[in-house]
């Protein structure tokens, strides 16, 4: 297996941005993807590790604000017209 590498200094080939896109799972978590920044209620970023990421939305979450399930546990409903 060949692995290259840059020079030093060399630029970092950018890659294109990915549109983002949110979606609202019945009656669970919002999956984000794409370039999005995820702050913080005071404005600090929130790590993020993965391109896509499921935020909560029920509120019971132990990991926000992403989600880990627990809106099976709790019986989390979304309205009827999402």
């Amino acid at each position: 297996m060949a692995v290259s590498s840059l020079p030093a200094g060399a630029p970092v080939p950018s890659r294109p941005p990915r549109p983002a896109t949110i979606v609202a799972c019945p009656d669970g978590p919002l999956l984000v993807r794409g370039d999005v920044e995820i702050l913080t209620a005071s404005g600090a970023p929130v790590p993020r590790r993965r391109a896509t990421v499921a935020l909560c939305r029920c509120g019971a979450s132990g990991i926000k604000p992403y989600c880990d399930g627990s809106h099976k546990a709790i019986g989390f409903r979304t309205p009827d017209e999402e």
